[in-house]
């Protein structure tokens, strides 16, 4: 009779969370991997029952099926949802304040293409290159000209230039080539590089960032690549430049957008307005960068490749330190079990071949699993993919009922401008922000919080 009772309440059980499932828009025959996923974690812990499993363990559970590099992205995601619904079923006292977004985003890991990996390994084949433009148009352009795109790549490497820029310039290479059908850029000159800048203009009607652009990949594609140099190029319209100002947040609206993130989203969020980083800065910090005794972050490599320091806001060293340890005991078990190498700069790991493994080079915000190098062959942890932060920051602004564009951007806009706000000289902002010329920071001073310039409206002083 007792057994008769167990099975019968399995059964229930098991009704309901299919039902959950069907709920959310999951059907057979996808339902029933849910099932698996969620079988597969209550065997992990047999002989225990669900709301006895703490949070720490739920996160060693996902920690260890992250481990197994060659998991599918959706499998993953799979995973931690399934696990998830058990908890929404078996309610704990952990389980609602458990950072179940920051697992799920950790199915979406950073792929050989990604700025972070392929700043450190050039492409080779015509296939990586078009996969690495993001079109694959050019696939056949590139093939028939590999030599002239491993060259491009090469000296943009050479000369230090950002991942993202060498990126531009092969994909505006590739436009340029198949505007006039395909012909190598060395039968080509000045007429035909202005003929091209004025069908952006003209035809495409682009914005004016976008021809400089296109107009400089070429300059640096012809005058250090192939040693022919334009010169003086035919007059060709020009996009105008709009002035644009840049979106700021009140104080009030950056609370409740902060307020609307919780566990890792919220303390990158946090670092983003607190510090005036970039989002991919924040993302790349490693734990040696932050300097709780100075109360100071170092920001390595930032854009331009220049290092800068920036404040460390005093109400983030605790939930920073608390993140840390989760960090720490993530690594450790990393290491215990055959892993824990992390991707290190300018091969670094050729000169120190043990330092991707010590602590101090591991990333402050890693991704729950970890992802196979597919030329090394090595398995290695890399930090949490960028779109799942800016889809969190756009989603608390949403909620938060900021009717304006908001992104992560928005924080480092909001930083400078609220710093400004509060009296800190232009100078100093200049610094913080890591811009090279104080006209850049300049724009900040024309959208401070004054209504209107400081100027009072002439309805206003009739109504008083």
């Amino acid at each position: 009779m007792v057994q008769e009772d167990r099975v019968e309440r399995e059964r229930r059980f098991w009704d309901r969370y299919i039902q959950l499932l069907h709920n959310q828009g999951i059907f057979p025959p996808y339902d029933r991997w849910h099932v698996r996923r969620a079988e597969a974690f209550i065997h992990a812990f047999s002989g225990r029952k669900l709301g006895d499993i703490g949070a720490d363990e739920v996160a060693a559970y996902l920690a260890q099926i992250g481990r197994n590099g060659n998991l599918e992205p959706w499998q993953f995601r799979q995973v931690v949802d399934a696990i998830r619904n058990l908890y929404s079923i078996v309610r704990t006292e952990w389980s609602p304040d458990f950072d179940w977004n920051y697992w799920r985003d950790s199915a979406q890991t950073l792929g050989p293409q990604h700025a972070t990996n392929a700043r450190e390994a050039p492409p080779i084949t015509p296939d990586e290159f078009s996969e690495r433009i993001g079109d694959t148009r050019f696939a056949p352009l590139i093939r028939a000209n590999l030599d002239l795109f491993t060259a491009l790549s090469n000296i943009c490497r050479t000369r230090g230039l950002a991942f993202r820029t060498e990126q531009s310039y092969s994909a505006w290479t590739c436009r340029f080539m198949l505007f006039f059908e395909g012909r190598a850029p060395r039968t080509m000159g000045p007429t035909e590089v202005g003929a091209f800048l004025q069908h952006l203009a003209v035809d495409r009607n682009v914005a004016a960032s976008t021809q400089n652009q296109a107009l400089n990949a070429l300059v640096f594609l012809y005058g250090r690549v192939l040693n022919q140099p334009l010169g003086e190029l035919d007059a060709f319209p020009r996009a105008k430049r709009p002035k644009r100002l840049p979106t700021v947040l009140s104080v009030d609206e950056v609370r409740a957008l902060l307020k609307g993130l919780s566990g890792v989203h919220g303390l990158i969020a946090g670092l983003l307005y607190g510090t005036g980083m970039r989002l991919m800065e924040c993302l790349r910090l490693r734990v040696q960068d932050i300097e709780f005794d100075r109360r100071q972050i170092m920001v390595r490599r930032g854009k331009g490749n220049k290092d800068r320091v920036a404040p460390l806001p005093l109400t983030l060293i605790e939930p920073l330190r608390g993140h840390l340890i989760a960090v720490k005991r993530l690594h450790d078990a990393d290491l215990a079990g055959g892993f824990g190498c992390v991707g290190l700069p300018d091969a670094l790991a050729v000169k120190y071949p043990n330092a991707p493994k010590e602590w101090r080079w591991q990333y402050v915000f890693p991704s729950g699993r970890v992802s196979l190098d597919p030329r090394s062959g090595e398995t290695r942890r890399h930090h949490l993919h960028e779109t799942a932060v800016q889809k969190a920051v756009r989603g608390a602004a949403r909620r938060a009922g900021i009717a304006r564009a908001v992104g992560c951007h928005t924080l480092r806009h909001s930083f400078a401008t609220h710093l400004l706000e509060r009296g800190q000289d232009i100078r100093t902002v200049q610094e913080l922000l890591g811009h090279s010329d104080v006209s850049t920071t300049m724009i900040y001073t024309h959208v401070l919080n004054r209504g209107g310039l400081g100027v009072v409206s002439p309805l206003d002083a009739v109504s008083v």
